[in-house]
């Protein structure tokens, strides 16, 4: 990985972290690193409290904003033009996403609450009413594609990262020289708890305490509860 790249996917993946660590509702950011494995440059894992049977619209919403929080973080940080293929993954899954919550989970209000889908076009009264249903389907994906790159994920992405500006180019710069950050001490490197030690002699003490530390605060598959939120088919 060339130091570009490095930087490049150091504010990608700091940016899907500091959109978890700020939307409604999701799961607590297990770690973030910027190692390569397999295809992918780098990955933020997110990892449950505890068993989940099912998702609330705001844990959807919420998702498809953490999503978009690479894109956006490139745009933001180096312009429209210097953004990379690098949110493939991400824009799959947004979409994916945003179009069961549109056809299979009635989360839309221009097209109800009905089920479109291959289920549906495999039965008999489907079939009886498929031109309104071709012209329906045209209609879903439209919306599904509003959810994913509008309101539903892009808008909200954008709001939290131009306003935690600074909170991204300390967990960018934490990551560009550590690589590997915990959800610990991402939150204890942005309220200002720990210091990065310059050492490389102790590898496994990468952070000191400071003497008087500044008060801050931070403010699927349906059953899926664990997300990898990367970069394209390299950042898996």
């Amino acid at each position: 990985m060339t130091e570009q790249e490095k930087m490049l996917t150091a504010y990608h993946e700091g940016g899907h972290a500091i959109v978890a660590l700020n939307v409604t509702a999701t799961d607590p950011v297990h770690k973030a690193t910027i190692i390569p494995r397999g295809r992918a440059l780098g990955m933020v894992m997110q990892l449950p409290e505890r068993d989940k049977l099912s998702m609330s619209y705001e844990q959807m919403t919420s998702r498809l904003a953490i999503c978009m929080g690479g894109r956006v973080s490139e745009e933001i940080v180096f312009g429209k033009e210097k953004i990379t293929s690098g949110a493939q993954s991400d824009i799959e899954q947004a979409t994916n996403l945003a179009r069961a919550m549109v056809t299979r989970w009635g989360f839309s209000e221009e097209l109800g609450t009905v089920m479109y889908g291959d289920n549906q076009q495999e039965s008999s009264s489907a079939i009886r009413w498929a031109s309104a249903d071709h012209l329906r389907g045209h209609r879903a994906e439209d919306r599904c594609g509003s959810a994913a790159a509008g309101g539903g994920g892009l808008d909200e992405a954008t709001k939290i990262i131009t306003e935690k500006r600074a909170d991204l180019e300390t967990l960018a710069k934490g990551l560009l020289e550590y690589e590997t950050l915990t959800g610990e001490e991402i939150e204890q490197l942005l309220k200002g708890i720990l210091r990065c030690a310059t050492s490389a002699a102790i590898p496994n003490h990468r952070c000191a305490a400071l003497p008087s530390p500044p008060p801050a605060l931070f403010a699927p598959n349906q059953a899926q509860s664990q997300a990898d939120w990367s970069r394209n088919p390299r950042r898996k």
